[in-house]
């Protein structure tokens, strides 16, 4: 049934006008002082909703957004809802070459774009057959149309009935395991995180104040920084540039979020930060991590400077946000806690049968949030999305207490003497070393053709020797287990990652073959 109600734009948008908020605070940008309130919000979507009608661009017709995080991106992604285009929010950190293959898979009817994204842009632009108007954010440039002038004298659309099982918007997949897949979401999915992580895990109110680090192009950070706040009415502070530690710490100081949403390898660098320069004053009432498991030391040591807890869980592109998580109060690090009220989990083995206690099964998820499909992608959409579940390709182990511990991917899990070795459980023995500041193992043959782990770490500071690397076998062994210890060990400057925070095994993988 189509409905006007159905439309995910109305429950986000449109009623908090008359729920009295046309003047609360939706967004505030930090460094330009811009800000954005649920009318002028509601107001800025609306006459994007007509001028996408007015350009012609059809409904369901797709709308590929390159922008950075500023008030332009949520009047964009909302107005095209209203108006039944779809946006497809894009990574701002990819390479020209990757945004060609996007824009051509997508098959985009226009570009929206921020002014400082167009350099990359513009060589896959240029032969584009598909793309019919490109928007800029912020300047003039020849060719294309400037923003305010593409909504300038642009009618205010209605809020068009669609139905709640319609594909509303695509997110691309952070390609951590290889190239990125179109995953297409549909209305009711936006309301389902809300009311599951957000409502019943967050606990967001009204009064919260939220600054994100992952980004809207992110599924983690369109739930964090649009979907929960604009669930409630709160407010959302944008960072539009990289989000470094120093900024992350100046920016909490100056604008006193409620909640702080990272990743692990950004609170490893934070807590290394403040051990140098200490926490500023705050107003954090809670912290949560995704992307990567949190390890162990970086929670504690987090909770220790900070006073607030990291609440660790795993979402994924597919299934929009976050469906396993700690709670507050109940926090244990090193697991990634307990299915989020509305979903059910499943870990089973290679022939699809459920694991035991102790044992470790691919983690498979049933929840309201699951994407449709892989957009012309059959075959990788028949195996991950099998009936009500959705298989995530991450190993876990259930504990007595029902807690689930994470083992790596699927594809980077390997056997050491006949056992299964979880590279996660390495990597956190070694971060746990005082020198390591980010580590990643993946399995490497020895002489004789036997896997066995080999690391790549990040040092705090100061270079190693051959007393490190001693050190850094021994604290393993005597962590986790004699056999676990990595064989070899690379000091490397950076780790290899997606946009949103996830190490690039396989890039380690490849370089050590």
């Amino acid at each position: 049934m189509l409905t006007q109600e159905a439309n995910a734009a109305t429950y986000f948008v449109d009623r908090h006008i008359s729920e009295g908020r046309t003047d609360k605070l939706a967004y505030i940008e930090a460094g330009t002082g811009r800000t954005l309130s649920y009318g002028d919000m509601m107001q800025g979507a609306a006459r994007v909703a007509g001028a996408l009608e007015r350009a012609g661009i059809r409904p369901e017709e797709r709308a590929a957004v390159l922008v950075l995080d500023q008030i332009e991106f949520p009047q964009i992604f909302w107005g095209a809802l209203k108006t039944g285009v779809i946006p497809i929010p894009l990574n701002t950190l990819l390479a020209t070459g990757v945004y060609d293959a996007i824009l051509r898979d997508s098959r985009a009817a226009i570009l929206f774009v921020s002014a400082p994204l167009w350099e990359v842009v513009s060589g896959a632009v240029a032969n584009n057959p598909y793309i019919r108007q490109v928007v800029v954010i912020g300047e003039d440039i020849e060719g294309t149309t400037r923003f305010d002038e593409f909504v300038k004298d642009a009618p205010e659309a209605d809020t068009c009935a669609v139905s709640a099982d319609e594909v509303a918007f695509w997110l691309y997949s952070s390609g951590s395991t290889g190239q990125p897949k179109g995953v297409a979401h549909v209305h009711s999915a936006l309301q389902a995180t809300s009311d599951t992580y957000g409502a019943q895990i967050l606990g967001i109110s009204e009064d919260d104040v939220v600054l994100s680090a992952a980004k809207f192009f992110f599924a983690y950070g369109l739930g964090n920084a649009m979907t929960f706040p604009q669930s409630v009415g709160a407010t959302t502070v944008l960072f539009a540039g990289r989000p470094t530690p120093v900024d992350m710490l100046e920016t909490i100081a100056a604008h006193q979020p409620t909640l702080f949403c990272g990743v692990p390898t950004l609170f490893a660098a934070m807590v290394a930060q403040i051990d140098q320069t200490g926490m500023p004053d705050h107003r954090l009432r809670l912290c949560i991590s995704a992307g990567e498991a949190l390890p162990h030391d970086v929670g504690t040591r987090w909770e220790k400077h900070v006073g607030v807890e990291i609440l660790d869980g795993v979402g994924s592109t597919e299934m929009l946000h976050i469906f396993l998580s700690n709670r507050a109060g109940e926090t244990l690090y090193g697991t990634s806690g307990t299915a989020v009220p509305g979903y059910d989990l499943r870990l089973v083995n290679e022939k699809g049968e459920d694991v035991g206690e102790g044992e470790v099964g691919e983690l498979l998820v049933n929840g309201a949030s699951a994407a449709s499909c892989y957009w012309n992608q059959r075959e990788k959409s028949r195996h991950t999305f099998e009936g009500v579940w959705t298989r995530t390709g991450d190993k876990y182990e259930r504990r007595a207490d029902g807690r689930l511990v994470y083992c790596g991917r699927t594809d980077d899990m390997f056997k050491v003497s006949g056992i299964w070795l979880s590279p996660f459980e390495v990597e956190s023995a070694l971060v746990d070393h005082p020198r390591v500041l980010e580590a990643a193992v993946v399995a490497h043959s020895d002489t004789d053709g036997l896997e066995k782990p080999k690391a790549f770490i990040v040092l705090q500071s100061g270079e190693a020797d051959q007393d490190l690397m001693d050190d850094l076998k021994e604290h393993v062994k005597t962590k986790i287990g004699l056999w676990k210890y990595p064989r070899w060990t690379e000091v490397v400057d950076t780790l290899p990652k997606t946009a949103t925070g996830k190490i690039q095994r396989f890039k380690l993988r490849e370089g050590t073959s």
